[in-house]
């Protein structure tokens, strides 16, 4: 099903990010996300993050769909030139797959392969304007293709950077080139989030957007984000918080970490968005404690 369809539907949809294996199998991840298959409404499936090598997105969406699971495709322009970007949609949706993320990605000196060579033919506006070529029934350079696509196009946005007059900038191209929905970075600034999304609603409407929520595991993940993540700020009273449990064993950090996030939901579920795009970084245990408490105090 495409999102805008889901978004027409419910009140406040639910998104989970899912990292592809280093490997071909994905049955371990398909064990650990099954608990959340009851409440998520998508799985938004990851393009090499990090600059990382592992299974790529396309294939893994379509695994995750063949086994029952509602995806959406990020893809980056990172990697590809826009002839094999157009091969990979084409065959992503002769697969079932409706949602795409268009992205650009991160360079690849952050990942484990910082010899890699960069592709970036082009960024994720003009690949926005490529899916919805590909939608009307053309190539990019205007030649007529078989069959057209039915893609529902993302794209993402980070609320809290320093230049938000810039970052109004692109989302405006975004959406004029063909974006459907918008997710965000994350998000840990409520108030600055609340300035964002009240502009937001003023140049853009009732647009659907979901806000971007990353569970923090450590102290260092945290003082990571601060230093190397532009528009990404984690409070200094939250790392305070995460020190408290950083040296407990995993399973009680996991619990914690969803109580932190917990917190920064409610405060968001009050400001006009459409939901939430889970991040946990592997840890989908987490969302779970997340749902279940929420769902107890009657949040969802």
């Amino acid at each position: 099903m495409k999102i805008v369809d889901i978004f027409k539907k419910k009140k406040t949809i639910l998104t989970c990010e899912v990292g592809p294996p280093k490997g071909y199998r994905m049955d371990d991840i398909i064990e650990k996300i099954f608990c959340l298959k009851s409440f998520i409404d998508a799985f938004n499936i990851t393009d090499f993050q990090g600059s990382t090598m592992r299974m790529s997105s396309p294939f893994a969406s379509y695994i995750l769909k063949k086994n029952g699971f509602e995806v959406i495709m990020q893809l980056t322009t990172r990697d590809r030139n826009r002839i094999v970007l157009q091969g990979d949609l084409l065959g992503a949706f002769s697969l079932g797959i409706e949602n795409v993320l268009a992205l650009t990605g991160d360079p690849p000196g952050v990942g484990d392969h910082p010899d890699a060579k960069p592709v970036f033919d082009i960024d994720s506006i003009e690949l926005i304007r490529v899916i919805k070529r590909l939608n009307s029934g053309y190539d990019m350079v205007g030649k007529k293709l078989n069959e057209k696509t039915d893609f529902c196009i993302g794209c993402a946005t980070n609320p809290c950077v320093e230049n938000i007059d810039d970052e109004f900038r692109k989302l405006e191209r975004k959406i004029s080139a063909g974006a459907e929905f918008i997710q965000t970075q994350a998000v840990y600034d409520v108030e600055r989030f609340s300035r964002f999304i009240e502009r937001f609603r003023r140049n853009f409407g009732k647009f659907p957007i979901l806000a971007g929520i990353v569970f923090i595991k450590s102290v260092k993940m945290a003082n990571y984000m601060n230093e190397n993540i532009p528009g990404i700020f984690v409070p200094e009273y939250l790392i305070k918080e995460v020190s408290k449990f950083d040296s407990k064993n995993v399973e009680e950090r996991k619990k914690e970490t969803a109580k932190i996030m917990e917190r920064i939901v409610i405060e968001l579920k009050g400001s006009s968005i459409d939901g939430f795009h889970f991040m946990p970084l592997g840890w989908y245990e987490s969302v779970k404690y997340l749902f279940e408490s929420l769902r107890e105090k009657k949040v969802f």
